[in-house]
């Protein structure tokens, strides 16, 4: 593949994978947690953190020092497990201790709980009952603590800074304007963009994307002077997306195969499997209506990411090319995509790490 030009803007497809689960390798595929790099003029920006996330920062060159932002999309396992990883390690691998601290943006507390799936026979046990929704300042705050002892060894030992010298953990505000409720709106229509994030190399906005029950749930859309990539996290169809992504130079979608949902819970308990696919069908995206979402965006090139099932046979995703004209990509783990605004869309370049 041609080579990418250093001053150009692209993302890294740090983990493609979706879901809570370990994937095995099959049909010669071999992906990690959902996690995406967007490398700006030497700035790295990651959207997600998931399984395997801070281990293929380092696999793709991206040093922690040179992160700016953290930008969690929403608050699922899938999305979150390695920010233990990425603080913990990450904080004794930066030397300045005058850097500004890198930003952690996240939703925040929902506030109330997610209502009851209408297969519950009986309403199911609550944890945590005194705070069962923590925002990301909360999340943040017990993963340090979960880890004190290895904190306090290394400040106290070691002279290390403490982890909330270089990380600041940030909870979104969704606009009071949107009508914005967990519950009774999660995902308002006609909902405006609104910024979040901007340095000198990047002006990040987000909107409310549809996942039922989370809420709130956030796609952002990064913008540059030669380009712009916008990053769905997880939703089914939406139009806040599509005003999001409108002529966006690379989209990234996510992706179910709704026929392997429906094989994947055949052996559970009854109730259990028909709750879950109920969150499937209304929370996910099928390749096909990825497509038409990036059509209807006017994007001038698709990937598709968070795959479900993770292993699929590459086939699987090709629904996506009978509904958007333009380029369609299904990055392996570790693969670059340019996102510079090129005069035609054929000339979008893509390398593997």
């Amino acid at each position: 593949m041609d080579q990418i030009e250093s001053f150009e803007p692209y993302i890294v497809t740090l983990g493609t994978a979706g879901g809570p689960r370990w994937w095995r390798h099959e049909h010669g595929v071999q992906r990690a947690g959902i996690a995406t790099a967007v490398v700006v003029g030497g700035a790295t920006y990651l959207v997600d953190c998931g399984q395997g996330a801070a281990a293929q920062l380092s696999r793709a060159g991206l040093s922690i020092p040179s992160l700016r932002g953290v930008f969690l999309t929403h608050l699922h396992s899938d999305h979150t497990i390695d920010l233990a990883a990425l603080s913990v390690f990450g904080f004794m691998n930066i030397k300045d201790p005058d850097r500004p601290p890198i930003r952690l943006l996240g939703p925040g507390n929902r506030g109330v709980l997610p209502p009851v799936s209408g297969r519950a026979a009986n309403h199911p046990e609550v944890l945590f009952a005194e705070n069962p929704t923590r925002g990301t300042t909360e999340m943040f705050a017990a993963l340090m603590q979960a880890y004190s002892t290895d904190l306090v060894d290394r400040m106290l030992d070691s002279l290390r800074p403490s982890p909330y010298r270089f990380f600041l953990p940030e909870d979104i505000d969704v606009p009071a304007a949107s009508g914005y409720h967990p519950n009774d709106n999660p995902t308002p229509a006609g909902m405006a963009p609104f910024e979040v994030f901007r340095d000198d190399q990047v002006t990040v906005t987000a909107t409310l994307v549809e996942h039922p029950p989370v809420a709130p749930a956030f796609a952002y859309r990064f913008d540059t002077p030669t380009g712009s990539v916008t990053i769905s996290g997880d939703t089914a169809p939406c139009d806040n997306l599509v005003r999001l992504a409108r002529g966006t130079d690379l989209l990234l979608h996510e992706a179910i195969d709704f026929s392997w949902a429906e094989r994947a819970y055949a052996d559970e308990d009854p109730q259990t499997a028909a709750a879950s696919l109920d969150h499937h069908r209304k929370s996910h995206t099928a390749p096909a209506q990825a497509g038409e979402i990036a059509t209807r965006a006017g994007a001038r090139a698709l990937a598709l990411h968070h795959l479900v099932p993770g292993n699929a046979d590459p086939s699987v995703w090709r629904g996506a090319e009978e509904t958007f004209a333009g380029p369609v990509f299904v990055p392996d783990d570790l693969e670059v995509i340019s996102f510079a605004h090129r005069p035609v869309p054929d000339t979008v370049v893509t390398r593997k790490v």
